[in-house]
């Protein structure tokens, strides 16, 4: 534990709210939780060895929550989660929210919260096997409610959505209630459904759910992404970069460590049965400014950059929105806001990749 250092710098007797400044290595974590009194006590992460999933972990671990991950490690990595393992607070189950044997596992337990994360990142998947979505998102989701059902305990619901719901919105930028939600990819509609089954689960059965929409979420543990993928394009060749589309995507990209405290802080501080956040920067950045971030990383010159053209008016692929930027208005109301704009993110995030390909 001595690369962790944890500074209390607040601790307000009229809100009995702590608020924590947690490094581990290059992941700071700021935690406004009345977890530390004991309010919250047994918190389930379905995904919770993935990148975001793991971050929450961290996060709830710090704050003396018992934490249980079940995972079924298609997209997450154990090294996200093994400085746990031998906590008595903390317990690791391989299982899949598909499979009704894997369910059973969490039968005995109750829980105080419930972060589910668990789902199929890959938003181009979506063209090539929609059923992939359907199941891995939506039928997923849909047992984990059943499950809730179950069991004696109502837990509070923390669910991740996406921008992509809004598909292609004409109001930029997008703020929660913009109408009507088309989302132009598999992903985003089945992430939408699942914002319905679980606002139909919340009013039907006493359920408090938050929802958050995330904006493009970067840091040093993602798996897939811009980012990642112009890394590995470049190691292999240093000299010219493919980038899909017409490179004039312009989106908005937040830090994991800003992510975090916005997932937390709009836990603690959700007042309605249901409550739906958007959680981004406030500005963008295209696609093309990324490659130039992670060329200048990486100290390479001179390289090529090469534009697939892609479809349907430039996009990288079909489903891919071109202009994203949430409208951060009524999570900012809260007390949050991003301690990085997009480029900041990109910069952060470069570094910390190509730092971790280099070690």
């Amino acid at each position: 534990m001595s690369d962790i250092l944890i500074n209390v710098i607040v601790y307000d007797n009229n809100t009995n709210t702590h608020l924590i400044n947690l490094y581990h290595n290059t992941l700071k974590i700021l935690i406004y939780s009345s977890v530390v009194t004991g309010t919250m006590k047994k918190a389930l992460v379905t995904g919770g060895a993935g990148f975001i999933g793991s971050a929450i972990v961290e996060a709830l671990m710090f704050s003396k929550t018992k934490v249980t991950v079940f995972d079924n490690f298609s997209s997450g990595v154990l090294t996200n989660v093994n400085r746990w393992l031998h906590s008595h607070h903390f317990t690791l189950l391989r299982g899949d929210l598909l499979h009704a044997s894997d369910l059973s596992k969490l039968e005995a337990e109750s829980f105080d919260l419930v972060f589910h994360l668990a789902a199929n990142p890959e938003v181009r998947v979506g063209s090539i096997n929609p059923g992939m979505h359907f199941q891995q998102n939506l039928v997923a989701t849909h047992n984990l409610l059943e499950y809730i059902r179950k069991t004696q305990k109502t837990p509070t619901l923390v669910f991740t959505s996406t921008s992509t719901v809004y598909g292609e919105p004409k109001t930029i930028p997008t703020p929660e209630n913009y109408s009507p939600l088309a989302p132009i990819s598999i992903y985003g509609a089945t992430k939408l459904a699942c914002e319905a089954l679980i606002s139909g689960y919340a009013h039907t059965y006493g359920l408090k759910a938050i929802i958050y929409r995330l904006a493009n979420i970067i840091g040093p543990r993602s798996t897939h992404g811009v980012i990642r993928d112009f890394i590995q394009k470049l190691e292999k060749n240093r000299h010219e970069l493919e980038i899909l589309g017409d490179g004039t995507q312009n989106k908005s990209y937040l830090h994991i460590s800003d992510c975090t405290e916005a997932i937390i802080l709009g836990m603690e501080k959700s007042k309605h049965k249901l409550d739906v956040y958007n959680v981004g920067s406030e500005d963008q950045i295209s696609v093309k400014e990324i490659a130039r971030i992670i060329i200048k990383e990486m100290g390479l010159r001179n390289v090529k950059l090469t534009f697939s053209g892609g479809v349907d008016g430039g996009r990288g692929w079909r489903g891919d929105v071109k202009n994203m930027l949430l409208d951060i208005t009524r999570i900012k109301s809260l007390g949050w806001k991003p301690k990085q704009n997009s480029k900041q993110a990109v910069e952060r995030t470069a570094k910390e990749l190509v730092n971790t390909t280099r070690a």
